[in-house]
Parts: C-alpha cells; structure tokens; sequence
C-alpha cells in the first residue's frame, strides 16, 4: 500500500512486531488479545461463533468489506482502516498488481 503520508509510530511498531506489513488476522487478533478477551467472548461481541474468531486470526477466512466495516464499529475503530486491509487483501489474493492509495 502506498499513501502520502507517513506511517504512524504504531503502525511501524506493529509491523515491527509482526514481522511484515500488518494484516486484517494480525489487527484481528491484536484487539481481542490486547482487551484480554477469549475469542468466544469476542464472537459473541461480534456475532460470530469461537471458530470464526479462529478462523479470521488465522488468515483461513476474511470477512467482507461490509463486515470488516461493522467490526471496527463495535470495536470502536476506523471503520478505514478495517475495510483498506481487507480489500488489500483480496487485492493481493487476486494476485493483481495494484496498491490501494488514500483518497486526498
């Protein structure tokens, strides 16, 4: 992904600690460890069941734009920065060559 703007001190730090550019299962899975929850607690939160918590952390399964949108509300995120990792995602999972830019 390419911006104008420079990363964040957090982002760096994440990066850092995840070895590479963060994904949506890395994000996922911060959050919930990050508020000491277990991942049936935070299903319930969300709506989903302890495997699709699973699943999600462990990169087997992505949810949609539209749900990645939902989560990062209840979570009490950017819906933004939710929905620009899952699409990045799916981007490269296409295996298209294209970056997501930020919109000025």
């Amino acid at each position: 992904m390419t911006t104008k703007k420079k990363k964040s001190k957090a982002m760096k730090f994440l990066e850092k600690l995840t070895g590479g550019p963060l994904t949506f299962a890395d994000l996922f899975r911060s959050i919930r460890e990050g508020e000491e929850w277990t991942q049936e607690e935070y299903g319930k939160l969300l709506g989903l069941s302890r495997q699709k918590v699973c699943d999600i952390e462990k990169g087997r399964r992505l949810p949609s734009p539209e749900k990645a949108v939902e989560y990062a509300k209840i979570l009490g995120y950017h819906p933004e920065s939710f929905a620009k990792l899952i699409i990045e995602e799916q981007i490269k999972k296409a295996g298209l060559k294209l970056k997501v830019i930020d919109a000025a």
